[in-house]
Parts: structure tokens; sequence; C-alpha cells
């Protein structure tokens, strides 16, 4: 199971709507020390009523400068929001950076063909290949729509003519496809550009 829900991923994109942005809680804590035109002078020049009255806190993106004026408890509010939020980024990266999605990423395409080109790889190269895909497909092939397995060699090897829905069965056939491969097989310099063409000849495939 993912560590984290869709539903607290849609709350690490509303942290602009939450108002955890920078500029944002800095607005909510005090507010900008102004500067103005003075004509005399031909320069701009930074009103200075408030210095040694407030804390400041200086941007480092364009230099502005805050006055703070909030109380002790307001900041801390703002602590625990952003540190709820800093959690949830750290366990949406370890679910990003763990099993199948450490190999091939997340899928995010509905309709897939994976290519699958084994080379001359040895017996437990080989099992570990296969260990990896099996893995992408029954964590991340089973919540898409339509997929397709093709394996490179000079006899191309397709699981299916054409992309096929995503069910329990079809998932559960592909993966004893997949244990049925043998290790070794005839292969030849084109054959991996041919399985690619084969995949991308298939018009329902996005990816």
């Amino acid at each position: 199971q993912p560590l984290v829900s869709s539903s607290e991923w849609l709350q690490l994109h509303g942290l602009k709507r939450n108002k955890l942005s920078l500029s944002q809680i800095l607005s909510q804590i005090g507010f900008q020390h102004r500067k103005g035109y003075v004509t005399t002078l031909g320069k701009l020049v930074a009103s200075r009523y408030a210095d040694g009255l407030f804390p400041q806190y200086k941007r480092a993106q364009d230099g502005s400068v805050y006055n703070l004026t909030a109380k002790k408890e307001l900041i801390l509010h703002f602590v625990d929001s952003l540190m709820g939020a800093i959690e949830l980024y750290k366990q949406r990266m370890e679910w990003l950076t763990s099993e199948s999605r450490q190999i091939f990423g997340v899928i995010q395409e509905q309709c897939i063909v994976i290519v699958l080109d084994f080379g001359t790889v040895a017996p437990t190269e080989f099992d570990l290949c296969r260990d990896a895909l099996y893995m992408v497909l029954v964590e991340q092939v089973t919540q898409i729509a339509k997929f397709n397995l093709i394996r490179a060699a000079q006899d191309l090897m397709k699981w299916q003519q054409k992309s096929t829905p995503v069910s329990e069965h079809t998932v559960e056939s592909a993966v004893m496809w997949l244990w049925k491969l043998d290790c070794m097989t005839a292969a030849s310099h084109t054959s991996s550009a041919e399985a690619l063409l084969e995949a991308m000849s298939d018009e329902a495939v996005s990816s």
C-alpha cells in the first residue's frame, strides 16, 4: 500500500492554497518594510520608524525586509503545519523510491507496452530481471487500463498481439508467460529496435 494516500498528496499540492509558502507565511506574521522614492535624493529610501521595534527577516530571493509582529503562538502554529508537510513529503519520497518504483519510476500512463531486452545476461541476472518485472506487474500494471509485453529477440515474442485490458486474469497470464521465458534466445543487432517499433505500432499505446 502507498505510504501516502491520494488525499494526503493533494494536501501537499495544496500548500499554496493553505498559505504555507514563505511569502504567505511572512504576510501573516508581519508586514513588509516599505521603500519610497524621495525626489530630492533621487532614490528609493526605506522607512526607518520600525528600526529596533520589531525583529526583521530579509528574504534572500529579492532582498525584501519583513517586520515580524506575530506572537509566539502563531509562529508555533506555522512550525507545526510545516513539520507536518515535511513529514508528508518524506513519506511520499519513501514511496516513490520503494519496490518497483525504484527501478521503473511511477507508471502514469493508462496503456503501456513493456519491451523486454535481456540481451545475453547470466541466468542469475535473468531471474533478477524477471523478479523486477513481476513487481512492476503486480504493483503498478494492476492500477492501469491496458498493457502488453514484448521480448526483443531474433524471433520477436509477444505476450498478446495487441494491448490487453488489465484484470486479475490477464496479469496472472502475463506473469506465467514471464516465468516461462527461456534465459538464452537467439538475438540480432536489430532486435531491440524491432521490438520498440512493434510496441509503437499499437495505436492505443501511450508509453
